[in-house]
């Protein structure tokens, strides 16, 4: 038995600190604004590759960062955006990860196949391969969090 006169309080309070961090992001980023923003970040992304306007490029990589956080909680999250977030938040508090070859995990690998062949096609200038691997990311992606929503229950009405 652990005496609690024994027990390092800073490491309680940094995992409080964690989780009330956490909770805060997942939070502002079930904003339907935060997400549904995040689906142009990948085609504008590529552009800026292949187009080399390395402007762009770092204002698209400086707002993905601040995105999840740039706008406010929700007042309501019965939507898609928000519901998929929410699914996602879920799905990584339940441990199940999302790259391995189950379902529906496997669409992240294959999410990643298509993300390699857009950067490296855009890199290159490649038009073909960077619009086919920019709509790969795009349907898998959606295709992943669609299927984390159905099955954590997410929104289910």
């Amino acid at each position: 038995m652990t005496d609690p006169a024994s027990v390092d309080s800073s490491n309680v309070d940094q995992r409080s600190l964690r989780a009330r961090l956490e909770n805060w992001f997942w939070r502002r980023h079930s904003n339907p604004w935060s997400a549904g923003t995040r689906f142009v970040i990948t085609p504008v992304l590529m552009y800026a590759i292949y187009r080399r306007k390395w402007r762009l490029l770092a204002a698209v990589v400086a707002f993905t960062v601040v995105n999840p956080v740039l706008f406010g909680e929700p007042k309501r999250t019965d939507n898609w955006f928000s519901e998929v977030v929410l699914a996602e938040e879920a799905w990584l508090s339940e441990g199940k990860g999302t790259m391995d070859f189950g379902y529906p995990n496997v669409l992240n690998v294959v999410n990643a196949v298509s993300g390699t062949v857009a950067l490296v096609s855009a890199i290159r200038r490649k038009p073909v391969g960077t619009v086919v691997g920019t709509a790969g990311i795009l349907v898998f992606k959606t295709w992943w969090v669609e299927a984390i929503r159905r099955r954590t229950g997410v929104g289910e009405r």
